[in-house]
């Protein structure tokens, strides 16, 4: 059984290793992320090359995301390098304080913005909530605070604002520069960290396209006030990212269940693809096998619609990447068994705007009521078969295509594997040959088996799907 539902690691110094490389690929990852917020930019930009070339050598697709780091809102660092505060102590989060100089009482902070951001009783929760400061006064420089919930505080800690709020730019000087190297890269996804509404995501998209990228745009969800304009920032992507980590930490861990679901519901009624993200596999950076936890975290993302699920630390730094690879593989496998995830009443009500998009819901519909055994979308842009991959069905979709750069954007579609395809004649009856025979010859189809293929009269223009064939393996004659 193919598995629908794709895998994205992290790249990192646990993954140089081409042994463990290649183990991670065997094991099935479709996506890797290079995290800009970790690393040299150049040490990044081979760990992607050795991917896909060690990609090559497997024949398979694998497709790049490019993580922007974002804002850095975040405490500086401690003369001792950590400290222990205790519940009732009074810290202060002082602008002026200089990057190495914290103590036992203050500390640096490199968002000097903060100041301006916050006032009396507000909750600042540092290091993903696990410390709590009481806002008590603001006075110049300085943030004076109580402590709430106390513990060990080490050095460059992020702090988020309960509830969100903080003004910070989604782009920094940094992000630019990062953009170009992910250009350059050729990255198929580019991550935007904390965009705060559309205009933050459609900057990020000129300025891929001004550096020559031309991959999809990937928002992060992870501030409190992206929730308020959440469908017009997913309307603004290609695919959002639900980061549950800094977004757990602004609405609260209780929130968080319900916000995950209502997310990727919402994404696929607009037809967006959905990652989930961050912590799904904690343990594995240590243990060879998941929690039990986690084994049910995984499944009722699957079993919810998501793409594709994430392993950040998990793979860059942990101790078994090629194990976590193998563990999320037969949990997505296990949980795509169940009959919900091969139902849908997806837009059973809405209009279709597109002629391509009419044909690929009008190809779900006959697929999942007539036995078919795959779907062949041929395809430019790849936009047939994401729409395709909307409608919950345990149909394999098939992308075949001559264009590289559409292959390893399609990595990342649910239920969608690509396929290398270069269209043989002008002859349609040829051109439906050939496809089928490729599928006959990578054994994803016997004779007997029917198939949809979906192509346009006008075969190599973008947006030019216009045509639902049915066929059976083994009618088929060359003309």
């Amino acid at each position: 059984m193919l598995r629908r539902t794709k895998i994205v690691a992290t790249l990192g110094p646990a993954t140089d290793d081409p042994k463990v490389l290649d183990r991670m690929i065997e094991a099935g990852v479709d996506v890797v992320r290079v995290n800009f917020s970790h690393g040299e930019t150049e040490q990044q930009r081979l760990r992607a090359e050795t991917v896909l070339n060690r990609a090559r050598a497997y024949g398979r697709q694998i497709g790049v995301l490019a993580d922007l780091q974002g804002p850095k809102i975040r405490i500086e660092r401690f003369k001792q390098g950590k400290i222990t505060l205790q519940e009732g102590d009074k810290f202060t989060l002082d602008a002026r304080c200089k990057p190495d100089e914290g103590t036992q009482e203050r500390v640096g902070i490199a968002y000097k913005e903060l100041v301006g951001d916050v006032r009396r009783g507000d909750n600042l929760l540092l290091d993903d909530g696990r410390i709590v400061l009481w806002v008590e006064q603001v006075e110049g420089a300085e943030i004076r605070c109580r402590v709430v919930v106390g513990g060990e505080l080490s050095n460059n800690k992020g702090i988020n604002r309960q509830g969100g709020g903080l003004s910070a730019p989604a782009l920094t000087d940094k992000d630019r520069a990062d953009i170009k190297t992910a250009a350059a890269m050729q990255a198929d996804y580019l991550a935007v960290s904390f965009p705060r509404n559309a205009e933050d995501v459609h900057e990020a998209r000129r300025l891929f396209h001004a550096a020559g990228g031309a991959g999809g745009i990937v928002a992060k969800i992870e501030r409190a006030e992206a929730l308020n304009c959440l469908e017009e920032i997913i309307e603004a992507s290609d695919a959002v990212m639900i980061a549950r980590g800094d977004l757990g930490v602004e609405i609260g861990d209780a929130a968080l269940p319900p916000v995950q679901k209502r997310i990727i519901q919402l994404a696929r009624t607009l037809n967006r693809v959905v990652i989930t993200a961050t912590q799904m596999m904690e343990s594995m950076i240590e243990s060879p096998i998941p929690t039990r936890a986690e084994v049910f975290d995984v499944a009722n993302a699957v079993l919810d619609g998501t793409d594709a699920v994430m392993l950040s630390a998990e793979t860059a730094t942990g101790k078994y990447p090629d194990k976590a690879v193998a563990a999320m593989d037969r949990i997505c496998r296990e949980a795509e068994k169940q009959r919900v995830t091969r139902v849908s009443d997806h837009r059973i009500d809405t209009v279709f705007k597109r002629i391509d998009e009419a044909v690929a819901m009008a190809t779900m519909y006959t697929a999942n009521h007539l036995g078919v055994k795959a779907i062949i979308a041929l395809t430019e842009s790849g936009s047939t078969p994401l729409w395709m991959s909307r409608i919950s069905s345990g149909i394999p979709i098939y992308a075949l295509t001559r264009h590289a750069e559409t292959r390893r954007k399609v990595t990342l579609y649910r239920g969608v594997y690509p396929v290398s395809f270069d269209i043989p004649s002008t002859n349609h009856a040829e051109v439906n040959k050939e496809a089928v025979d490729e599928l006959v010859r990578r054994g994803a189809v016997r004779d007997g088996d029917l198939l949809i293929i979906t192509k346009g009269d006008l075969m190599g223009m973008h947006g030019g799907t216009n045509a639902m064939k049915i066929v059976r393996v083994g009618d088929m004659v060359a003309p």
